[in-house]
């Protein structure tokens, strides 16, 4: 790609530069930025980006792509600057163009929960055959996932996680992307503040197939309850593949035994075993099972991918506290379905006591005390030796668990450290759960 095809691509306008000029990687953080980048500016709600040009110059990016027409850009030899109407929309249009220069597959990861562990170990299992680009980190919006795809070189096909809060965001992603295979995790309730219902949140999903090949997948848990109940209509928009445990799919566990930190089962009469806990997670391993078979790798090669995975930090990470204590630090967010998930997991676990520490669930609306009270139910099947609630709408929690006595309300994470400090011991497991506004990981800092 070279400046000129940025000026094509995006309508640009060049202020000064080389139009000849050749650019490969693109970065929006100045802290970051390599030699040779191109430094995108983009305003944020606190900050303009564009202001931080000569910052990105002076740290070796030879372009910056830049929408703030109010400032008087200096001139700076060797140097090359595009004025473009929005930083954002460029990407979008940059991303796409990149895409249609390749030939590859793209897998494309939605769903209320899991997005980035079902993405992790789909990377993990199609690695052991393929060089793939995926997504890093929460890179899954407007301007993340464009500038994964800009990443791409010699790759052999793309792994994209893409993430939502409102109707038309997963659209746009789709159609920059053009996936040739889609993944829906699941349809839960995160977001539901936003869009209303689940079946609003499901028709959010579904717009993954809006880009999505001719031929292409789609490939859904029909064990979730919405996409079970709405599989008829799926399947006259989409050629689907289905996983699932409980109901009959084209790929299916079984034979499962899980504690809180492993599984192992069965798929295809094949053993397989993942070094995670949880249901949850043996639903992500027949998903990239699914897509270990599209693409042709042994079962070798499959079993290796889903016993190796690694998870991105904060997300069911095992730690061991100053006291002995074994920490689940599972902070890095939440929603109904992944504390359900979680809950479950700890009430595996095989510990003298288990605590369970939860807060807040938020962008939930009009429909947070509902939810959170549903936690309380959940919390009913399981026998936990003490909850500790944090923040403002555990409340509700609290509310549904008046017969338990072993039971603490805090309203902000750094109140329960000294009463964490004089109840936890060597023979204990406490899980941490909470959206990440609620700061959990405070805790778990304190308590390492």
């Amino acid at each position: 790609m070279t400046v000129n095809d940025i000026l094509n691509v995006c309508s640009g306008k060049l202020l000064y530069g080389n139009i000849n000029e050749e650019v490969n990687n693109f970065s929006k953080d100045t802290r970051v930025i390599n030699k040779n980048d191109v430094y995108v500016g983009i305003k944020g709600s606190s900050f303009d980006g564009n202001e931080f040009y000569k910052d990105a110059f002076d740290k070796g990016a030879n372009v910056c792509i830049l929408d703030n027409n109010k400032i008087d850009y200096e001139k700076i030899d060797g140097k090359t600057i595009i004025l473009v109407d929005d930083s954002i929309k460029a990407l979008g249009k940059l991303a796409s163009y990149k895409r249609s220069l390749y030939d590859i597959p793209v897998i494309a990861v939605t769903g209320s929960v899991g997005k980035t562990s079902t993405r992790d170990i789909i990377y993990s299992v199609l690695k052991e055959k393929y060089n793939i680009l995926k997504t890093e980190g929460n890179f899954n919006n407007d301007i993340g996932l464009p500038l994964t795809i800009l990443g791409l070189k010699d790759h052999d096909m793309m792994i994209l996680e893409m993430g939502m809060n409102h109707f038309g965001e997963i659209e746009l992603l789709s159609n920059i992307a053009k996936p040739t295979h889609a993944v829906i995790t699941n349809v839960g309730t995160a977001h539901i503040g936003n869009l209303g219902s689940r079946e609003n949140i499901l028709k959010a999903k579904l717009e993954i197939i809006s880009g999505l090949s001719k031929n292409g997948k789609l490939y859904v848990n029909n064990d979730n309850d919405m996409i079970h109940n709405h599989l008829n209509e799926i399947k006259e928009k989409a050629n689907v593949v289905t996983i699932g445990i409980d109901n009959d799919s084209d790929y299916m566990a079984t034979n499962i035994i899980e504690d809180a930190f492993e599984s192992s089962f069965k798929i295809d009469n094949n053993d397989y075993k993942i070094n995670i806990g949880g249901r949850a997670f043996i639903y992500n391993s027949l998903m990239a099972y699914a897509l270990g078979k599209e693409f042709d790798l042994t079962i070798n090669q499959i079993y290796n991918g889903i016993n190796n995975v690694k998870l991105e930090k904060n997300r069911l990470e095992k730690i061991i506290g100053k006291k002995g204590e074994t920490i689940i630090n599972d902070t890095y967010n939440a929603s109904f379905d992944s504390v359900k998930n979680a809950i479950e997991l700890l009430s595996k676990s095989n510990y003298k006591r288990k605590i369970l520490l939860l807060g807040d669930i938020l962008e939930l609306g009009d429909y947070s005390e509902e939810i959170h009270k549903n936690i309380g139910r959940e919390i009913k099947k399981y026998n936990f030796d003490k909850i500790i609630l944090v923040g403002n709408e555990v409340k509700y929690i609290k509310e549904e668990l008046n017969d338990y006595s072993d039971i603490y309300l805090f309203n902000k994470e750094d109140e329960t450290y000294e009463f964490l400090d004089n109840i936890l011991n060597e023979d204990d497991i406490i899980l941490l759960k909470g959206s990440h506004g609620i700061n959990l990981i405070n805790i778990v800092n304190h308590l390492k």
